[in-house]
């Protein structure tokens, strides 16, 4: 398997049965070195899964997308970096960048601004009275935003990763895309999704993948497949 890819797939433990998150990890075994837990998960023991796992030599994503007042924010995130997690989501909203930037203190966790969700589409925009313009362009000013508040990273989906990384501020920053989908995956609620290579080649870090893996009848032969057609595609 090649440990580089693999290296980049962070695998989505969504479920709220932490014993059906668990039987995941183990099934994946080495397989997989970074998984990301949401929040449907927190409240059925998402933070001891989350000391298990670093206590078995992962890395750990606390999905959670906070967004509330710069003072809640930057208390909420100094609590949650005292769990040596690696990356945590926050809104893209500029007080709410500083302030879990500032929360995080010396920590080494590291703090991802969501854009736009990859549920949502056009449609969706404008029934939550958001402005006007292509979802490209809305997720490509939010990350610049995001960058110019000092985000270690940022959430986009596969269609907009080539413009994102083309920023200027990206140089340094990471970039980790959910709704990823092989050919024949079920897109769930996904509406803007795409293939691995496909992503990585257009600049993305790191690549969330859950319900293709978790749901699998194999996880760790679906990886496998993964990686596969990351291998046969991406770019030298």
């Amino acid at each position: 398997m090649n440990e580089n890819l693999r290296n980049k797939i962070i695998v989505a433990l969504d479920s709220s049965n932490v014993l059906h998150q668990i039987s995941i990890v183990k099934q994946l075994g080495d397989g997989i070195n970074f998984y990301k837990i949401g929040l449907s998960s927190i409240a059925s023991g998402g933070l001891g899964l989350a000391n298990e796992l670093k206590a078995q030599g992962k890395r750990v994503f606390i999905d959670l997308k906070l967004f509330d007042i710069g003072n809640t924010i930057e208390k909420a995130v100094y609590g949650l970096s005292q769990f040596d997690i690696d990356f945590l989501t926050v809104h893209g909203d500029p007080h709410v960048i500083k302030a879990a930037m500032k929360g995080k203190r010396n920590s080494k966790l590291k703090i991802l601004a969501v854009t736009l969700l990859t549920s949502l589409n056009r449609e969706d925009l404008d029934k939550s009275l958001i402005i006007n313009g292509t979802v490209e362009n809305l997720v490509t000013k939010r990350a610049k935003i995001a960058f110019d508040s000092g985000a270690d990273g940022i959430i986009c989906s596969p269609n907009e990763v080539k413009r994102v990384r083309s920023l200027k501020n990206s140089t340094g920053k990471i970039i980790v895309t959910p709704g990823i989908r092989l050919a024949g995956n079920k897109l769930h609620d996904q509406k803007r999704v795409g293939d691995p290579a496909s992503t990585l080649n257009s600049g993305a870090d790191y690549l969330v993948i859950g319900r293709p893996i978790a749901e699998a009848k194999n996880p760790l032969k679906e990886v496998k497949a993964i990686i596969s057609q990351m291998t046969e595609n991406l770019k030298v």
